[in-house]
């Protein structure tokens, strides 16, 4: 019985110790011409991102290790009691600037890591996730491009324009400007596309959905034709082809850049902002 006792007792104090967050890894970094706007670049493995807008000139970045779950120190307990574990912590976070871009990343590859930097206001980003973990964005006024393979992607309250794609999840996006001529895209497999514009927002938007609807309160004027595509390979020996296409074509607002919103498994939600 005490033998059992003290087993317990000590997955229970490891489970403790390794519950609590570790200590994050941090560096601040200016531009090269901090007058202008400058590229962020992000990419990660494992783990996920959140980017925030402040009132600062310099990119503060801190990554932080995910602490494991008490399974996988479970699966390692009959070999390691008795013993204390020296945790490394640290996720081998790396930045490189070079003429007003820069590139932030980490080493670590069997440990997911969280990402978590404050940014100028007035920036482009590029940013990028494989496995466990979403990329939110907040506040920033740019160019965005953002790709999630197995997590969200969550942008709000964002100035200028958007490129998103997730595979596995869903997009919420929320503008408080837009680029009026730049054209835009949000993407996803197996997610909902849900993006609010400001009510001025004037669009060419093309919506494809294959196991969903399509939603909006904005004034939507609707296409017949467009959804007809011609490919015409004959003069290279190849064969024509001529579809109707499973989308929606519409006008917001009279017209504008071009707009994709697309999902395989999903629907997808336009929505006038206030």
């Amino acid at each position: 019985m005490k033998r059992f006792f003290l087993i317990f007792l000590l997955f229970l104090l490891a489970s403790l110790t390794y519950s609590q967050e570790p200590p994050a890894d941090r560096l601040t970094v200016a531009f090269s011409d901090p007058t202008r706007p400058g590229v962020l670049k992000a990419s990660l493995m494992n783990g996920g991102m959140t980017i925030k807008a402040y009132d600062g000139k310099e990119v503060i970045i801190e990554a932080r290790i995910r602490p494991e779950s008490s399974s996988e120190h479970e699966r390692r307990g009959k070999k390691t009691m008795g013993m204390r574990r020296l945790e490394i912590t640290s996720t081998g976070l790396t930045v490189e600037e070079e003429e007003n871009e820069m590139r932030v990343g980490a080493e670590t590859m069997n440990r997911t890591i969280d990402l978590t930097i404050q940014v100028p206001k007035r920036i482009s980003l590029k940013l990028s996730c494989l496995n466990d973990g979403d990329i939110k964005v907040d506040g920033v006024t740019g160019e965005i491009e953002v790709n999630n393979q197995n997590g969200a992607i969550a942008l709000t309250n964002i100035s200028g324009s958007a490129v998103a794609y997730a595979h596995n999840d869903d997009i919420l996006v929320s503008f408080a400007k837009i680029e009026p001529e730049k054209a835009m895209s949000f993407v996803s497999w197996n997610g909902d596309v849900d993006v609010t514009f400001p009510p001025e927002v004037r669009a060419k938007a093309k919506m494809k959905t294959h196991n969903g609807d399509v939603y909006s309160d904005f004034d939507v004027k609707l296409e017949a034709s467009a959804n007809r595509v011609e490919e015409d390979g004959r003069k290279e020996g190849g064969k024509y082809k001529l579809k109707v296409e499973k989308a929606v074509y519409g006008l917001i607002n009279g017209g504008g850049p071009e707009m994709q919103f697309s999902t395989y498994n999903g629907d997808i939600y336009i929505r006038k902002g206030k």
